[in-house]
């Protein structure tokens, strides 16, 4: 199953955003911040980067519902998701 990259333009900001913060939080230990700063802020990085794959599967189900995809089945899909669990 393929991705369309529009459909993800949300999710890839996303993990821009993420990206960023995760190099705030090196920083952060680099300086040697404040250990609830950084532990808040690493929870915020982790936050973004499950809700960011709870997109690209949910994106991925409704392709695979609309479009029939053959290569992956309600188990794979079940499998993907609960990964993230």
């Amino acid at each position: 199953m393929e991705l369309n990259p529009k459909e993800l333009t949300p999710v890839i900001n996303r993990l821009k955003r993420a990206q960023g913060q995760l190099a705030a939080v090196t920083r952060m230990l680099e300086e040697g911040r404040d250990c609830k700063d950084v532990v808040t802020q690493l929870a915020a990085v982790s936050k973004a980067l499950d809700r960011a794959g709870f997109a690209i599967i949910a994106t991925g189900l409704e392709q695979c519902i609309v479009q029939k995809d053959a290569s992956m089945d309600r188990k794979d899909l079940e499998k993907l998701f609960l990964s993230l669990a």
